[in-house]
């Protein structure tokens, strides 16, 4: 079975090339798959290291699915002493303030080249060239105040008798949140701003590029104004470019919905490092997104794909490292196991982040695994599986909602503000002229008190036209009424119902991350990435945070279910056969004979009949092959 898979990959691999170098498959047709430079090379890769590394990904993944070679962020940073991620002043910009890659770095840019001779040298070797690029304009491009380029005349962008610059259209209260001296938004209401940003997309389009990754303008820094309008330009072009979001902590699936048939590819996590904390938290957000019907919906120019970000497997660095890779991967081998398993059955993009040049047999064999490769190209009906039983998994839930009391927590977090998730926030008055903005727990019958946040008093101001552009409506809100800390729209939380736990509060300052506006509908919306606050109630030690089960259909009618142990300690785990049934429309198993057998331990079950089951170590997946009658 293994060996035909193997060739049948192969073969469509080959057949999907084909296709696509004649221009009659349409972008995204199938998950992207890739390389991405940043788990092994943080922003200091060099020509010469990501020129090495595509090398090898030609001759070795390219059969195997593998096209895209992808620089990640900071090309365009020189790495002198004083360059970090979040510096300010040492990267290389054009004359139109726009980035252009770093000469020392990249050699071949010199002389106004950019990218064109690496992404020649990357489509010779029947690969494609991908760049990340980050939101709006920098901020060195806006202190220095730079002319707008018209790509349609070759000059300075014109409108209304004048010349437009940087400063005309950077928004600085729409900093980048995690790059705050970086970048910034630009106004796309503006014909200098939306002339900025075409002028951009179009030199990409002139270097070469295939594949552009958008950073900060998805999740916690939604963006929609700029994804609608870069998803436009890319659709004018003559040159198909894949579009990918990133990052996209606290998506929705009401968020992915308004941006899915814009693009390609979207991240709905922050950063997955190797780490079970990071390959865990992603198992709640996929079962929300194939739930929503999201996995290969209509994209730009084709299909888009939830992003569960790159792999980081293999030979790595660290985040936010000013250096390349010098360690290994330290996820255990059944948890790259599951990491791979569920980025596969859930149709993710697989970019693989470990350096090329130090790929070792084991993670080869994981990223090349036939069936796991055929399960994420080919497979449909894909989904978390709602019901399986589980000895161990009954028992404890039986114990725990006969006697146990389960502490009831609530998740603070950010959605679009349609939805009926983001209302239930309303404004009350307490004692000593105090107000608070209180959120009340809709889904209970039981009465709760509610919970709630005090309105901060406005800063001192020297006039009201500043204090009208700061405050005009919206407010800071505090955990306590003497807290110096305010709510910040950049991170999550998690709450019990009486103390908050730290990571939402930051420093009360004029960021718009900390500006919230209350609706007459009953929503709390942040000025900066215009998604509202919510409140989401979960159980402390739920069964289903700890077991999970995902099905898909293969295209020649066999069936993949993958179990998932995310607990401490080993499981038993069965399922009825039975019960494929309710995930598999049209299918019928009341007296199906299966022939069934699991891919990580090799072992054949034989036919059965009744239920598939085995025995998962911590943090272990099974991935079960059934070819039924």
């Amino acid at each position: 079975m293994v060996a035909f898979l193997s060739s049948s990959v192969f073969l469509s691999v080959l057949l999907l090339l084909l296709l696509k170098s004649l221009g009659e498959v349409e972008q995204a047709s199938l998950p992207p798959r890739g390389w991405n430079s940043y788990d092994s090379f943080c922003w200091t890769i060099s020509e010469e290291e990501f020129l090495q590394n595509a090398e090898l990904v030609a001759q070795r993944l390219r059969s195997h699915g593998y096209e895209y070679v992808v620089v990640d962020y900071l090309w365009y940073r020189k790495k002198v002493e004083g360059a970090y991620v979040d510096s300010l002043g040492f990267d290389v910009i054009d004359e139109w303030g726009r980035m252009i890659p770093d000469p020392g770095r990249w050699p071949s840019s010199r002389d106004g080249k950019g990218f064109t001779n690496v992404a020649e040298k990357v489509h010779k070797m029947g690969l494609k060239f991908g760049i990340h690029v980050m939101r709006g304009i920098s901020t060195q491009a806006f202190n220095a105040n730079t002319p707008i380029l018209d790509v349609k005349t070759g000059k300075a962008y014109e409108e209304s008798g004048r010349q437009w610059h940087a400063k005309d259209i950077g928004i600085k209260e729409r900093a980048c949140a995690w790059m705050k001296h970086g970048f910034m938004s630009v106004n796309t209401k503006s014909g200098a701003g939306r002339a900025f940003l075409r002028s951009l997309y179009q030199q990409y389009a002139d270097w070469g590029v295939d594949f552009v990754k958008h950073d900060c303008v998805f999740g916690e820094d939604f963006n929609l104004d700029e994804i609608s309008y870069v998803s436009k330009v890319l659709t004018e072009l003559n040159r198909p470019i894949v579009y990918s979001l990133s990052p996209g902590s606290s998506v929705t699936a009401a968020m992915a919905k308004d941006v899915s048939n814009l693009v390609n590819m979207y991240r709905i996590t922050g950063d997955d490092w190797d780490t079970w904390k990071d390959v865990a938290a992603h198992f709640d957000v996929t079962r929300d997104l194939s739930a929503a019907n999201m996995i290969g919906a209509k994209g730009l120019r084709g299909k888009s794909w939830p992003d569960l970000d790159m792999l980081p497997l293999g030979w790595l660095t660290d985040p936010g490292s000013n250096e390349g890779p010098h360690r290994q991967c330290n996820l255990s081998l059944d948890e790259q196991r599951t990491q791979m398993t569920l980025w596969s059955i859930a149709k993710s993009p697989l970019m693989l982040g470990g350096d090329v040049r130090q790929l070792d047999e084991a993670t080869f064999s994981l990223i090349t695994n036939p069936t796991l490769l055929e399960i994420n190209a080919f497979s449909s009906n894909n989904m978390e599986f709602p019901y399986f039983s589980s000895p161990n998994c009954c028992r404890v839930r039986k114990h725990a909602l006969e006697g146990l009391s389960i502490s009831k927590l609530l998740t603070l977090g950010l959605t679009n503000c349609k939805g009926a998730e983001a209302t239930g926030w309303s404004a009350r008055a307490i004692e000593d002229d105090h107000e608070q903005v209180c959120w009340k727990d809709k889904s209970s019958h039981r009465q709760h008190e509610p919970f709630c946040l005090y309105k901060k008093q406005p800063f001192l101001l020297n006039d009201d036209a500043t204090y009208n552009r700061y405050y005009d409506g919206k407010v800071h809100l505090l955990k306590t009424k003497m807290a110096e800390a305010c709510l910040d729209a950049s991170a999550n939380a998690k709450l019990t119902s009486k103390e908050l736990k730290g990571g939402s509060f930051s420093p009360c300052g004029w960021h718009a991350n900390q500006m919230w506006e209350l609706t007459h509908n009953g929503t709390l919306k942040n000025s900066y990435s215009g998604l509202c606050a919510s409140m989401r109630t979960a159980r402390a030690n739920s069964i289903s945070k700890r077991v999970r089960a995902w099905s898909a259909t293969g295209r020649r009618g066999e069936i993949f279910v993958a179990f998932f142990n995310l607990d401490n300690q080993k499981a038993d785990i069965s399922m009825r056969i039975a019960d494929l049934a309710k995930v598999l429309p049209g299918k019928h198993f009341t007296s199906a004979l299966c022939k069934c057998r699991e891919e990580w331990s090799g072992k054949d079950y034989g036919v059965v009949k009744d239920s598939v089951s085995t025995q998962l170590g911590i943090h272990a997946s099974a991935l079960f092959v059934l070819n039924c009658s």
